[in-house]
């Protein structure tokens, strides 16, 4: 019995969407957009504060905000503020990447560990929403379940777990209407800091698709729990519907469960188990290893969630196979270095990333590319289409799956070409996967539990 080594090298996807892409609507930034903000403190600026912020600049997928206190007729009581706030665009999310401002009141709490040279502030509306959440600020793509870590502060003393907890219906003043919003929880924390207890607590912000932050809460810790509020009082800028939120692959440390895969050059059904063994910030490690059947398999796989979709990252895989399986190419590749269908991932993943784009929705399509990675590990052409959501019954239950078509052409190898279709569950993944090989066998996986 030969025992048979792959190793998947990290894998860089290049792809198209149709429908295009989500890039800035959860923060548009076009030289025209305007918000006005108006903000307060229970305790420290109960006077509340107007602020008309507009894009000072933008280039590619960098831009800063600028906003003032001047000119909207605020009571004198009413904080004084002017500055900036920088992002940058990434494939994980909206990052803050620097800030300026005038000097906060002098009667808000101390957020540094010294009173001199302090570059901490909560003294305005973008201030509290970026406090704590720098990177990123806001995590994308925004699928049910997501929770991510960070950090922000002068000196990175504030760090910070938010959830998304999802979307609801909010009323502000800058629409006639309610509208639908994205609600994200964090909970802050600064140790440190003369006012530390000011500079933690529990923050909610409201996004609107189109337009950004609508409504900001927080609660701020300490004996006297004062309370920042603010909301947006006018904008430029339309209320768009968010995109759909529904995990189809959720990447959820301690999930598990187990499928059997037959195929006619399988003399029985291959039974294998996974579990989701590490997670954190849209990327984890599955572990795969054989339950019953021919291929005597252990390996783990390194997912990703991008806004460029859902990615596999790398992997190895070990097998002790007691049946040969059909070859895969790519003939650029010494043997060594080519791929195995060991495990249902392997069958899920092969050809190109993604496995699935960011926010999934009828239609979309994409395709691999020449001179990528992906095509230099794979050697694959083909194209995938989300093709809408079927009911699926399965012995692990009955779903309303996705359902993504793939034709994949692998030249000179029949075992890496055909027609593969995959359903994916809300909440639950990879539940049933049949892929018609162009040797004529067909490969079948259905989730058991």
């Amino acid at each position: 019995m030969g025992r048979l080594l792959a190793v998947l090298a990290p894998l860089a996807g290049a792809l198209l969407f149709t429908p295009a892409s989500w890039a800035d609507d959860w923060l548009p930034h076009t030289k025209d957009a305007t918000w006005t903000y108006s903000w307060s403190d229970s305790d420290y600026s109960p006077t509340p504060t107007k602020e008309k912020v507009t894009v000072k600049e933008s280039k590619r997928d960098t831009f800063t905000l600028e906003w003032t206190s001047d000119g909207l007729d605020n009571p004198p009581d009413a904080a004084t503020t002017a500055g900036t706030v920088s992002f940058q665009e990434t494939s994980s999310g909206v990052v803050n990447t620097n800030w300026t401002s005038n000097p906060p009141p002098p009667d808000f709490p101390i957020l540094c560990a010294q009173v001199t040279q302090c570059g901490n502030s909560l003294a305005s509306a973008w201030f509290n929403v970026i406090w704590g959440t720098r990177t990123p600020t806001l995590a994308e793509p925004l699928l049910q379940g997501a929770s991510w870590s960070s950090t922000g502060g002068y000196q990175n003393d504030v760090a910070s777990s938010s959830d998304y907890l999802g979307t609801e219906q909010v009323t502000v003043p800058a629409f006639a209407h309610p509208v639908q919003a994205a609600r994200i929880r964090a909970d802050v924390s600064q140790a440190g800091a003369i006012g530390d207890p000011y500079g933690s607590g529990i923050r909610d912000v409201w996004w609107v698709y189109g337009v950004g932050p609508v409504k900001l809460r927080f609660r701020h810790g300490g004996g006297h729990a004062p309370v920042t509020t603010a909301v947006l009082v006018s904008t430029s800028l339309t209320p768009q519907q968010p995109p759909p939120d529904v995990d189809y692959f959720p990447l959820t440390a301690g999930l598990k469960g187990r499928f059997q895969w037959t195929n006619a050059h399988l003399k029985k059904p291959e039974v294998q188990s996974f579990k989701v063994v590490q997670a954190a910030n849209g990327s984890a490690r599955l572990t795969v290893s054989s339950v019953s059947g021919p291929i005597h398999t252990q390996g783990a796989y390194f997912y990703t969630l991008r806004t460029d979709g859902l990615s596999n990252l790398a992997g190895t895989t070990k097998a002790a196979s007691l049946v040969k399986l059909p070859p895969l190419g790519p003939r650029t590749l010494p043997e060594s270095k080519r791929r195995h269908f060991y495990t249902v991932f392997d069958l899920m993943e092969f050809g190109f990333n993604p496995v699935l784009p960011p926010y999934p929705e009828t239609g979309a399509t994409w395709s691999s590319r020449a001179r990528t990675r992906d095509f230099d590990v794979y050697g694959v052409v083909g194209t995938s289409r989300v093709v809408g959501i079927q009911r699926v019954h399965v012995p692990a239950g009955t779903y309303s799956a996705l359902v993504v078509r793939s034709t994949l052409k692998q030249a000179g190898y029949p075992w890496g070409s055909g027609v593969r279709t995959s359903w994916f569950a809300p909440g639950k993944g990879l539940v049933k996967l049949v892929f018609q090989h162009g040797d004529g066998t067909v490969s079948q996986v259905v989730r058991l539990k």
